[in-house]
């Protein structure tokens, strides 16, 4: 049986950007890798427009929640509905963060040293409402488009500095 990776996925307020690529990781990479995602000062509620985002492209995500990273920092906690067990901070293979106040902020210290990477997306929510849509939508490709590249990497073969190094030149395009 192959292995399945672990990704945490960090943003300040776990409402929209941590929500699209956790839904976006367990789409595309279903059997492959389990994602979640948390904050570090959680909004307490998933932006709607992410929700609508997702399901725009048929990906439903009825138990997402906007949650603390310090569930994931502890204790493994009980999951909720349809979703997958949190695996406790030792089995995280990758940490990515894709907010800029997130990649900042002094957070945990993640036992079993997972992988850190950084993909700044800007927050669809600081756009003018008239405009909002259109740049959850932007947020979602930009998004999809690195976790589908991220997927095709060898990552059973690569060293974590080597996927570091791959997943920076997915976000960089380089």
């Amino acid at each position: 049986m192959s292995k399945i990776f672990n990704i945490l996925v960090l943003c300040t307020r776990n409402s929209v950007r941590s929500i699209l690529a956790e839904a976006l990781f367990n789409h595309h990479g279903a059997g492959r890798v389990r994602a979640w995602s948390a904050g570090s000062e959680p909004a307490g509620a998933v932006n709607p427009l992410a929700l609508e985002t997702l399901q725009a492209h048929g990906i439903a995500m009825a138990a997402a929640r906007s949650k603390s990273w310090k569930e994931f920092s502890v204790s493994p906690v009980s999951p909720s509905p349809n979703s997958a067990p949190n695996p406790g901070p030792d089995h995280f293979d990758f940490v990515v963060t894709v907010c800029g106040s997130a990649a900042d902020a002094r957070g945990p210290v993640w036992p079993g040293r997972p992988t850190a990477v950084h993909w700044g997306i800007p927050d669809p929510t600081q756009v003018a409402a008239a405009d909002r849509r259109e740049a959850f939508e932007e947020t979602y490709q930009a998004l999809e488009k690195r976790i589908l590249a991220f997927l095709t990497l060898p990552l059973e073969s690569l060293t974590p500095e080597k996927s570091a190094l791959a997943a920076r030149r997915i976000h960089t395009g380089a």
